[in-house]
């Protein structure tokens, strides 16, 4: 057996392509140009090249967009007053503050993300969206467990009845992808560290998600044959560009029913759902549903 592998630049063009036509709508129907603002803070070249790729991203969809840049050396009371601005604009529908922060900043990411207001937490991290979600209102959702749905979805692989397991249990991905499957009628494991016999555990899943930061980390002993694996890690190899994820690819290729893969896979909706929420927000705000 080989698996269908599911590219996610292919799931990412038809969310593209939705929402190129919702923003053409707003524009036309309502006179709503949805707008986007990115906030970075000092000079780390990763998230420079992220902001520059949300950036171009919202331009090809007709999204106005706004990179707003501070110095290495802001303060906490600076980047408060920034995102306050933010809040009170009405032509900024989205607000990211790209992490990570510096290193005087970082202690206090959790609280500078809470100030964003919640209509406008295009990511899905504020504890309002949270708790949204958790009750099963999908609003504002985290965009890479968001897009792992979408794509599910999309590749008509029923979710309804399975067995899904977690690897992970981050607020980015893993706890978001929980709430997520369980409201689409899947049984959800959610899986950690402590986790007794952990390759046991996952054999027994129609649908993997793996999340856990581990370079290679899900081999083929530990797929059920047939199984839906969806690789969620971005891993950097030590000393190359190359990006690998939690799954060994060559190795569970061969016993997966259908196999994300990294590059090209979950990432690549990423992106996507970032613009869909950006759209999507306007809408709240608006209180336009299309």
């Amino acid at each position: 057996m080989t698996a269908r592998i599911l590219d996610g630049r292919v799931y990412a063009a038809k969310i593209k392509e939705r929402v190129a036509r919702e923003v053409q709508t707003l524009k036309s129907q309502y006179d709503i140009h949805p707008g986007l603002a990115t906030v970075i803070v000092g000079e780390d070249e990763a998230s420079k090249v992220y902001v520059a790729a949300k950036h171009k991203g919202c331009e090809e969809l007709g999204i106005c967009s706004e990179i707003l840049r501070m110095p290495q050396s802001t303060s906490r009371e600076e980047l408060l007053a920034r995102i306050e601005s933010l809040n009170n604009n009405p032509r900024i529908h989205g607000i990211l503050v790209q992490l990570p922060l510096p290193a005087h900043l970082a202690p206090e990411t959790a609280e500078l993300l809470n100030r964003i207001q919640p209509d406008k937490d295009v990511d899905g991290f504020h504890p309002v969206n949270v708790g949204r979600l958790g009750g099963g209102e999908e609003r504002l959702v985290p965009c890479t467990p968001y897009g792992c749905i979408k794509m599910l979805e999309m590749a008509d692989i029923p979710v309804g009845g399975k067995k899904a397991v977690i690897l992970g249990r981050s607020n980015v991905i893993g706890k978001p992808m929980f709430h997520l499957l369980l409201a689409r009628n899947a049984t959800v494991t959610m899986c950690h560290a402590e986790t007794a016999d952990l390759a046991a555990v996952c054999r027994t899943a129609d649908i993997l998600v793996a999340a856990a930061g581990s370079p290679g980390f899900v081999t083929a002993d530990m797929v059920k044959p047939g199984a839906v694996v969806i690789d969620a890690g971005i891993n950097r190899v030590p000393g190359e560009k190359r990006i690998v994820g939690d799954v060994d690819f060559a190795s569970v290729k061969e016993v997966a029913g259908c196999l994300t893969p990294v590059p090209g896979g979950v990432g690549t909706l990423t992106l996507a759902m970032l613009l869909y929420n950006t759209v999507r927000a306007a809408q709240l705000q608006h209180k336009i549903f299309l």
